[in-house]
């Protein structure tokens, strides 16, 4: 029976939402391949969405920038659809340096990649939602267009039990071990088995905390039940259930024969060609390489690296666009591209410099030419493989405006918020002129953003405000993302009045205490004080009922003036609208724990954050790194596991506690 989206929230839709909500489901009702949705800052966009998804039914991939509004997508996306699948699927790299060669000081870089495993585990649990389920979510960053597994040999390789069935113990053994699950009977871990008389019990790849008991009668399956691999409590039994591989590049072993057959065919071809070239080096180099890849390849199926053979394994021909997460989406799903303006030339931008890296890699014998082939898609490969497409931003870039046939505006805000009234002041007095207005906002108890256009402005300006008594902070490019995170929950909390930055004040920082903005240095035309990017960081104090902006500059350019422009026009809208339906505008009111909930996927850590009893219990963790909280959860889980042997179910449950919390906590 197909499961429906079935939408929670307190609100009804309001202001411009009830009628861009209905122009989008008539676009997508019409056939209308672009539409776009102009939401300005504070109109609800993701509840926007929601509702069409909701109204359509139809499965959906929203495709964010980074990490970070990936992270805040999918907790508001989870509120919303708490009994539907909402899936996450990012990098599930928390560092990755990819294999490189640089000729001119004959440096190789390894590659070199800390893997998260539970962001592998939640990316596989999106591809199996989207196989099985209808009503499925999937919230997603740019690595969607990058290569993934074949998702035919990908079905080809699950493992369908049912209550029942005739299936010898030996076959479901066999099967495991093709899709690179590894038997340990001691330790149940993610992507394991164990094997106890006719009792088969499997920690599923894609599973977070349950894992699938198989009883046998002989040959008969006679019972299926979910447990706690922890505990063994069971959870409930069921009457089928698919176990999906450890990962997307898992083969066919016929497949695979026939991979390394090509293979070898192509290395022959490369080493003739590249010793008539003299490249003695280069070929003995790539022949010792590819040979032993080829040998762990026939041995475990696997190899590291073993993308740079994916066309083969997927039997595509030479420059066809790799599968992608895009495969794997339903014929009516819809796309929904979130802050496009930022997202659409990321996603162009993609493929030139992955393929200029392995250009070297192959010229000099690092890699064969096929691995050309494992990459990312092309701008025009990703319009071919993308069904309809809702593309949402406050400032829509010209790819949008071109293409869509709905052009959707949601200026209106359900809060009666008006955009912020803009100022232009000198520049030459910019420095007292910005301390005087802080001053200002402080006696009211509000908070303020300053942009500057250098770092070592920011940095100046950061030890100026802080001489003259401002409790100040610099947010800059080196600082972490969950460090980001406690920047903006300390500000929003008044531990300090004043943040100072560059670009980062833009897309997706929603502070409602912030009632001024300062651009400096305004009138210096260029991509941080393009019309863009000036729109966008005017809207950063929409949510304030007293918010201002305020661009110091001794001259206005073309970028301020339809800055400014755009800004009174959408006030104009937004005053009209208050005045016909007599609304009161009022500053948007939100905890610092619901902020944080949306920062960071799950519920478990945001509170977290925002109370103090998690927070003194693991003061040591605030610093860490990703790379560091990865290994001190694999030190943890092995004490995990060593308390569930011992039967010490209790301290092992505590400590799965925290893991859950250290891996939310690395998610973005």
């Amino acid at each position: 029976m197909k499961k429906e989206f079935k939408l929670h929230s307190r609100f009804q839709p309001a202001g411009d939402q009830p009628s861009a909500i209905a122009k989008l489901i008539e676009g997508l009702g019409d056939g209308e391949v672009h539409q776009t949705l102009l939401g300005v800052t504070g109109s609800g966009k993701t509840f926007t969405i929601a509702n069409v998804i909701q109204q359509v039914q139809r499965p959906a991939m929203i495709l964010a920038p980074n990490k970070t509004l990936a992270a805040q997508l999918y907790g508001e996306m989870k509120e919303f659809f708490p009994e539907n699948s909402v899936e996450y699927f990012v990098s599930y790299y928390d560092y990755y340096q990819p294999e490189a060669y640089v000729p001119a000081s004959d440096t190789y870089i390894d590659k070199d990649a800390s893997l998260n495993e539970h962001i592998e585990q939640m990316r596989l649990s999106a591809t199996k939602a989207l196989i099985e389920r209808e009503d499925t979510v999937v919230v997603a960053t740019v690595s969607a267009i990058y290569g993934l597994g074949e998702p035919e040999s990908y079905f080809k390789m699950v493992l369908h039990l049912v209550k029942g069935d005739l299936i010898d113990q030996r076959s479901i053994l066999r099967r495991l071990a093709e899709m690179q699950y590894t038997r340990n009977d001691l330790d149940l871990r993610r992507a394991t088995y164990r094997v106890r008389g006719e009792v088969i019990d499997i920690f599923p790849a894609e599973s977070d905390q349950e894992a699938l008991r198989v009883e046998l009668f002989d040959d008969e399956v006679e019972r299926l039940s979910l447990f706690d691999p922890l505990t063994g409590e069971i959870l409930r039994r069921v009457a089928r259930y698919t176990v999906y591989p450890k990962n997307h590049y898992v083969t066919p072993r016929e497949q695979l024969l026939t991979a390394v057959d090509r293979i070898k065919i192509e290395l022959k071809q490369r080493l003739e060609q590249l010793r008539s070239l003299n490249k003695l080096v280069e070929a003995q180099r790539l022949e010792q390489r590819t040979l032993f890849d080829i040998e762990m390849i026939l041995e475990m199926g696997y190899c590291s690296g073993i993308e740079n053979y994916s066309r083969y394994l997927s039997g595509r021909s030479a420059g066809e666009p790799p599968p992608t997460m895009f495969d794997y989406l339903p014929d009516n799903a819809i796309i929904v591209i979130d802050e496009s303006h930022v997202t659409v030339p990321q996603i162009g931008a993609m493929y030139k410099g992955d393929r200029s890296r392995k250009e070297t890699l192959v010229e000099y014998g690092f890699r064969l030419p096929s691995a050309l082939d494992n990459r990312p898609l092309t701008f025009a490969e990703f319009e071919l493989k993308s069904p309809q497409r809702i593309y949402v931003s406050a400032t829509p870039g010209p790819y949008e405006k071109e293409h869509s046939g709905v052009f959707v505006e949601q200026v209106v805000r359900p809060t009666g918020l008006l955009d912020p009234e803009v100022e232009v002041r000198p520049a030459t007095t910019q420095v007292d002129d910005l301390l005087s207005e802080i001053t200002k906002r402080i006696a009211l108890k509000e908070r303020v953003l300053v942009t500057t256009l250098t770092k070592r402005m920011a940095e100046d300006l950061t030890e100026y405000l802080g001489e003259h008594g401002i409790r100040v902070r610099y947010l800059h490019s080196d600082v972490e993302t969950v460090e980001r995170v406690e920047i903006i929950r300390d500000l929003r909390l008044g531990q300090f009045d004043v943040l100072v930055g560059i670009n980062l004040l833009r897309e997706g920082l929603d502070i409602p205490e912030v009632s001024l903005v300062a651009i400096l240095d305004a009138d210096k035309e260029g991509f941080l004080r393009s019309t863009v990017s000036l729109v966008q960081t005017i809207g950063r104090v929409a949510r304030n009922v007293h918010g201002k902006a305020i661009l110091y500059a001794d001259r206005i350019t073309k970028s301020m003036q339809q800055a400014i422009d755009e800004t009174e026009r959408r006030r104009e809208k937004q005053r009209r609208f208050n005045e016909d339906h007599r609304i009161t505008p009022a500053t948007v009111y939100k905890s610092v724990t619901d902020i944080l909930q949306t920062a960071i996927p799950g519920s478990g850590f945001a509170p977290a954050i925002a109370g103090k009893k998690v927070a003194e219990a693991q003061p040591h963790y605030q610093a860490m790194t990703p790379k560091q909280l990865g290994k001190k959860i694999r030190q943890l889980e092995e004490a995990m596991y060593r308390h569930a042997k011992d039967l010490e179910f209790e301290q092992a449950a505590k400590i799965r506690d925290e893991i859950k919390l250290l891996q939310e906590r690395v998610l973005v």
